[in-house]
């Protein structure tokens, strides 16, 4: 099985030491990028670590893939235990970052322990520097880059940073590169901020030789050429007006599905305000959406599809340019736009405020500062919720994504079981019930019947995407039988890898208490139960959602 290369680069942050160690056995394992941070952080990180506390750990990977010059390869993972769910917890991210972090020449990064003073910390093919940064203290994102290529020649696209929010802990913040692309869900950019850690730099010349397929260009020229394709024009944001026309588009803070203004923020509104083309590393597709609105000078990237349910239609907002403003707002402050959305509009919700724009930016910037209410925002909301009056509407602490499990049911069952939480990207099922893929994959959006063994297929294959590490959007061009040459694996072989990763994120949240009673829905599915049963059975795990003793994943701490 193909896999990445490289040593662990262990970095102490309290103790200002660095150490490397073979890990071979778990490259070869896990391939690269999710699955081999998974599998590290199950071993090595406590089960009952503080998330904010020295013992949890980050971990940076890439995967094998990176090297190659194909698309949908300019991304990379990070995972830690979540302040936010309090659950192990991967993210990854887009942009230009996995290939310099691949020429440092290292397979992972962890990152341990706490820092008495702000640093920075530089990786390179060399080694590593320490260099402490006070004046930095709640810089944002952009600033921070800035003066990383004042003062260091470095650029935005080596850089992790976590802006304002992460230093303050701000439970959904993220951890940025490349500026505008983030470590999104789960607030792991506080972790980062609770060691100290105002950024982290990549840079070498050492990437590994690994051989990769010639069938690698015939993907990247097929996303090159595929112009008709609505991505092409509008990113992720192309579904709205669609997901608005079936139902499934969260609005007012989810008291509704259908949003009369989505038009005004949805896949044309935005494809008027982009001025030029936006991807990732080594990426043909380039579904990435640089903005410009003329009348005010506001340039982003952005708003994605989830951007515009969180803070469009779930706020009660139909001006593109707000929406545009609100995810600006959180790149530069560094939070997850979702998260920080959904708490937004349940204050909205519980103040009878929808469509304030002006309070909206003001909330967006006090949760990252923990001022006044935002210092209750930023605690996300399942622990706001109740204070604000507000029905709690999260899984496992995690805020709902948008494609609303109410009318798409089998990504509602999705959401429920997610080792994340609610997030759409962890199956990925909605895919199916719009849908957005072939006759022969689609599935009827009512209903839990038949679902649960294709929820663990999705969930498996995503594990398998993610250590790859695969961009999903490549789902029209990555075929089976391309994935299994790529990876130089049956493909069958392949979800089994990655099943074995969903098992060690169960198994670890099982040990810090998670079961049956945390795959919940703040909405009644038919049949729920039932098939959340089944979807047990399915993974070989017990009725009540923990992993059997006996399992690799339970013995992998005897």
């Amino acid at each position: 099985m193909l896999h990445t290369e490289g040593s662990l680069l262990t970095i102490d942050v309290g103790n200002r030491e660095t150490r490397t160690e073979d890990i071979d056995d778990v490259l070869s394992s896990f391939v690269g990028g999710r699955g081999v941070a998974t599998k590290l952080a199950h071993d090595r990180i406590p089960f009952d670590a503080d998330p904010f506390g020295p013992e949890n750990s980050l971990y940076f990977t890439t995967g094998p893939l990176q090297v190659s010059n194909m698309s949908f390869t300019g991304r990379m993972n990070c995972t830690g235990v979540s302040p936010l769910t309090g659950g192990l917890l991967s993210s990854n991210a887009g942009g230009f970052l996995s290939r310099n972090f691949g020429a440092t020449g290292y397979g992972a990064v962890e990152l341990t322990g706490a820092s008495d003073e702000l640093v920075a910390i530089h990786v390179t093919d060399e080694g590593v520097e320490f260099e402490e940064v006070p004046h930095l203290a709640e810089a944002t994102v952009g600033e921070v880059g800035e003066y990383m290529d004042d003062e260091r020649g470095l650029g935005d696209d080596q850089l992790v940073v976590a802006g304002p929010a992460g230093e303050n802990r701000v439970r959904f913040a993220a951890i940025m590169t490349t500026e505008h692309r983030a470590f999104g869900r789960g607030g792991l950019g506080a972790v980062m901020g609770a060691k100290n850690v105002k950024c982290v730099s990549f840079d070498g010349d050492s990437a590994p030789d690994i051989d990769i397929d010639p069938i690698q260009m015939d993907v990247h020229r097929e996303a090159a050429t595929a112009n008709d394709h609505p991505m092409k024009k509008a990113g992720t944001t192309s579904v709205t007006e669609y997901a608005n026309h079936v139902s499934a588009l969260p609005t007012r803070y989810f008291s509704e599905l259908e949003f009369e203004g989505a038009s005004d923020i949805g896949g044309d509104a935005v494809a008027e305000k982009k001025f030029k083309r936006g991807t990732c590393s080594q990426c043909a597709f380039a579904c990435k959406l640089p903005t410009r609105d003329e009348e005010t000078g506001l340039e982003t990237e952005g708003p994605e599809y989830e951007t515009v349910m969180s803070f469009g239609s779930n706020a009660g907002v139909d001006d593109v340019v707000s929406v545009m403003k609100s995810n600006d707002l959180c790149d530069e402050l560094g939070m997850d736009t979702i998260s920080c959305g959904d708490v937004v509009s349940a204050y909205l919700a519980a103040n009878d405020e929808f469509g304030n724009s002006d309070l909206i930016h003001e909330l967006v910037e006090k949760i990252a500062y923990r001022e006044d209410e935002g210092d209750l925002l930023a605690e996300g909301v399942h622990r706001a919720a109740d204070e604000l009056g507000v029905e709690d509407w999260t899984v496992k602490g995690l805020e709902f994504a948008a494609h609303d499990g109410r009318t798409l049911n089998g990504q509602g069952l999705a959401f429920a079981v997610s080792n994340r939480g609610a997030d759409h990207m962890y199956a990925e099922f909605y895919s199916k019930e719009y849908p957005l893929v072939g006759k022969d994959e689609a599935v009827d959006p009512e209903g839990l019947e038949g679902k649960p063994p294709l929820v663990v297929e999705k969930e498996n294959h995503n594990a398998v995407l993610d250590s790859g590490v695969v961009c999903k959007f490549s789902r029209d061009f990555m075929t089976e039988e391309r994935l299994e040459t790529l990876l130089d694996e049956e493909y069958d072989e392949l979800l089994e890898m990655g099943a074995a990763v969903v098992e060690l994120e169960r198994h670890f949240n099982n040990r810090r208490g998670f079961d049956r009673e945390d795959d919940t829905l703040p909405y009644d599915l038919p049949e729920f139960e039932s098939a959340l049963s089944e979807y047990y059975e399915v993974r070989g795990w017990n009725d009540d959602g923990t992993v059997p003793e006996g399992s690799t994943a339970a013995s992998a701490d005897d």
